[in-house]
């Protein structure tokens, strides 16, 4: 199991993108939470195995389509 905590920037709140994350998350076996933060980015814990952990950070930097992903701290 690998852990990682994860910093989303841009136009990541009020467009869906904790909906999107948490669904793609769910689909990929993953579990822990996503939150919006007062400075506008959105944070995320994710648990699960290595190879769902690296396809979910894919995904979440493509985000959903009214999104755009400026920056990800890992």
């Amino acid at each position: 199991m690998v852990r990682v905590h994860v910093y989303v920037s841009g136009i990541v709140q009020r467009v869906g993108f904790r909906f999107y994350t948490a669904r793609k998350a769910k689909a990929l076996g993953i579990t822990g939470f996503v939150r919006n933060l007062p400075d506008g980015r959105v944070e995320i814990v994710a648990e699960g195995s290595r190879e769902a952990i690296n396809k979910f950070i894919e995904e979440v930097s493509i985000g959903p389509p009214r999104s755009k992903v400026d920056g990800m701290e890992i």
